[in-house]
């Protein structure tokens, strides 16, 4: 069914009704980049510390009794297994995560203490969709992908219906930290008059490629290491694409100084922690590489980062 249904603005609605119906809204901060006083939204004060819930509850809320008892399966590094672990928890569904071994011990630590199972993998190395189809072939469990889902697009998308309202107005620009694209994608069919700037990791710009070539390109097998953990997906996913074609801008990319860079100013201008990962929207921004006004907001999409790397992060200078 996942296949079949396309992602609507409609939907983005809904999604958002329904999150305000369990969850408050997340902040929306001034916040001043050289001369210009232009927002942040604050998605890492999520409960789950990103954004993720958000398409993990739409998702998950939207299957049937059946579809409920098989239990669920997702892929991610982190925050979607945490937004896809929380849902599942409170409306007592089985959860399989499968998490690449070398993903940060508090993201691994935060998802099995909301109950879901965890299945770990090489990376790189394993195909992490691979051992995901296999868990399905032998359960029947319901996969819930991190970005190539309508209903997690969506849901995802609903961080523009509360910016919209916070700020009175559509947004005149999006920056948003780009992994696979869903947010993104649910951003653009959030806000359709808003130009939506995707924002990766130097070397992992599987979503700016996609949308300057017109096709799904595949990350080199070269690709650099990048401190984004929450930012490397192999591919974007077609779902995705087709959402953004002609609403979003190939976007940029940023570097690791960059976004430490950026978690720094997070730190000691607006007192929050950011991991890498949430910070390269900011980091954009603070690098002049994308255009600033007074209606661009930033998302800030995640602060799930472990107390001695950030603590490294903030006292060490690039």
């Amino acid at each position: 069914m996942s296949e079949q249904r396309k992602p609507t603005h409609e939907g983005v609605l809904l999604a958002a009704q329904k999150i305000a119906s369990i969850l408050p809204p997340t902040p929306l901060l001034p916040v001043w980049i050289g001369d210009v006083r232009c927002w942040v939204k604050v998605e890492s004060l999520q409960p789950i510390g990103a954004f993720k819930i958000r398409g993990g509850w739409h998702r998950l809320s939207a299957l049937t009794e059946a579809e409920r008892s098989l239990g669920i399966v997702a892929v991610s590094s982190g925050n979607h297994a945490q937004g896809v672990a929380w849902a599942a928890k409170r409306l007592a569904i089985k959860a399989t995560i499968v998490m690449p071994r070398d993903a940060p011990k508090v993201k691994l630590d935060a998802t099995r203490a909301l109950g879901a199972d965890i299945v770990l993998y090489d990376r790189p190395g394993e195909d992490r969709d691979a051992v995901a189809a296999r868990i399905i072939a032998r359960t029947g469990a319901i996969l819930v992908h991190a970005f190539a889902d309508p209903w997690v697009i969506e849901g995802q998308g609903s961080a523009g219906i509360e910016a919209t309202a916070q700020l009175g107005r559509q947004p005149s620009r999006l920056i948003v930290c780009c992994g696979g694209g869903g947010l993104t994608a649910g951003l653009s069919l959030a806000c359709p008059e808003a130009e939506v700037v995707p924002v990766e990791p130097v070397g992992w710009d599987m979503v700016g490629q996609a949308l300057e070539k017109g096709e799904i390109v595949k990350a080199a097998a070269d690709a650099p290491k990048t401190i984004c953990d929450a930012l490397q997906p192999t591919a974007t996913g077609e779902i995705v694409l087709s959402v953004l074609q002609g609403r979003s801008q190939p976007g940029v990319s940023v570097t690791d100084a960059e976004v430490r860079t950026a978690q720094r100013f997070a730190f000691s201008h607006l007192q929050l922690v950011l991991e890498p990962g949430g910070a390269a929207a900011l980091a954009a921004a603070l690098a002049g590489k994308v255009t600033l006004d007074e209606h661009t907001v930033i998302l800030l999409t995640g602060g799930n980062t472990d107390a001695a790397s950030f603590g490294h992060t903030i006292q060490i200078e690039d």
